[in-house]
């Protein structure tokens, strides 16, 4: 039987794919601000639900890793989906526009934060443990995100430009560099020093990679709907 997150994960992969092909090609332009607010949603669900580690069971190991490894590989194609339409400067553009909104839901948060629990309100302490941002996890995150989804809307436009027709290999070979380097970035930068840091890279690598790899067909799907 297949477990109810892989059936939740495809159906709102599904969704989300044939509601961004429809707009590409019905609005046209409409479809770039469409795309980036889907690419802005999964950026600010990942910073959130990346507080709750899971157990990832592959059948043959198990990796720990944070819930939001679900999330990562939809962030990696949406910034693929926006390039491939429009190109490599409007990816940047997305980039920049989620970034800021990620810098407002830090700012929302510690704000919210500072103002008093009301007396009856019986979740302050596991609040506080979830959203009371670390001001090194907090950069790690920013870092991370900045230099893996730029090297990815590089790296997915010269794909594009030199091997035009060959969509899988743009889209596979950009998600791996992004999902391997901000594994590695984030990890190092966030816990190095107060944990042990190999087996969580080893673990958000291998568990991205498997999710994005997995992504590779609706992506794919994608390209053919809006006839690109």
């Amino acid at each position: 039987m297949i477990p109810a997150v892989w059936i939740y994960w495809a159906a709102s992969l599904t969704l989300v794919t044939l509601a961004s092909a429809y707009v590409v090609r019905k609005f046209g332009e409409y479809g770039f601000a469409a795309l980036t607010s889907f690419y802005t949603i999964y950026l600010g669900a990942s910073q959130i639900l990346a507080a709750r580690i899971v157990k990832f069971d592959l059948g043959f190991h198990s990796f720990f890793a944070p819930a939001a490894v679900f999330i990562y590989p939809f962030v990696a194609q949406a910034i693929d989906m926006i390039n491939e339409v429009y190109g490599r400067r409007r990816a940047h553009l997305a980039i920049a526009i989620a970034f800021a909104t990620q810098v407002l839901l830090v700012a929302f948060i510690l704000m919210v934060n500072r103002l008093p629990p009301a007396p009856f309100f019986k979740f302050e302490e596991a609040w506080q443990s979830i959203f009371g941002l670390g001001i090194r996890i907090t950069a790690a995150s920013w870092a991370s995100f900045l230099i893996c989804q730029n090297l990815d809307a590089y790296l997915f436009a010269w794909l594009k430009r030199r091997y035009e027709r060959s969509v899988w290999l743009r889209s596979i070979t950009s998600d791996v560099l992004d999902l391997t380097l901000d594994s590695a970035i984030f990890v190092t930068l966030a816990f190095y020093g107060v944990m042990p840091i190999v087996p969580l890279i080893v673990g958000q690598i291998v568990t991205k990679n498997v999710i994005g790899f997995l992504d590779t067909p609706w992506f794919l799907w994608y390209r053919r709907l809006i006839g690109e």
